[in-house]
């Protein structure tokens, strides 16, 4: 629980484990990631894919380009470690992909289990939230008329 108060309907703490943390230019699979979070005290498991849209501010999009600094990997692994210490979560999995994505893949995935929703949704959100701000991530959109433009690019 995230009130500082003691969740007494639990038979073990909270593991606050990190089963997968990364950055790869390998396809999301949000069952892998569901599967991996699963465990015996987890009474919630809330995942979240962050796919690629056909839009962006009233433009039409054909794919998206993302590359990462060299330590984004090292940096994703902080950020779901912070989360895990931070809410009262048994596991969590985080992976971000990198590469040119089309419409409809899957660019974030997320899934955290709790023993009670409430922690789960809070800690998911807390993780795509701190993930989307911290994460050394770019994005190249490529729009249907040729054009492109670059998002969260120093």
């Amino acid at each position: 629980m995230t009130t500082g108060e003691p969740d007494t309907s639990r038979l073990r703490a909270p593991a606050r484990e990190v089963l997968r943390a990364e950055v790869t230019d390998e396809p999301l699979d949000m069952n892998e990631h569901m599967d991996q979070v699963a465990a015996s005290g987890a009474g919630a498991v809330v995942t979240f894919a962050g796919v690629v849209r056909d839009h962006d501010r009233g433009c039409a999009v054909h794919s998206i380009e993302y590359v990462a600094h060299p330590t984004a990997g090292q940096v994703i692994a902080q950020v779901a470690a912070a989360v895990a210490a931070r809410f009262d979560v048994d596991r969590v999995a985080v992976s971000h992909r990198l590469g040119v994505l089309a419409i409809g893949e899957c660019a974030l995935a997320v899934a955290v289990s709790a023993a009670h929703r409430r922690e789960a949704f809070d800690a998911a959100t807390a993780l795509v939230e701190d993930v989307k701000r911290d994460l050394p991530v770019w994005k190249r959109q490529v729009f249907t008329d040729g054009t492109e433009e670059w998002v969260a690019c120093p």
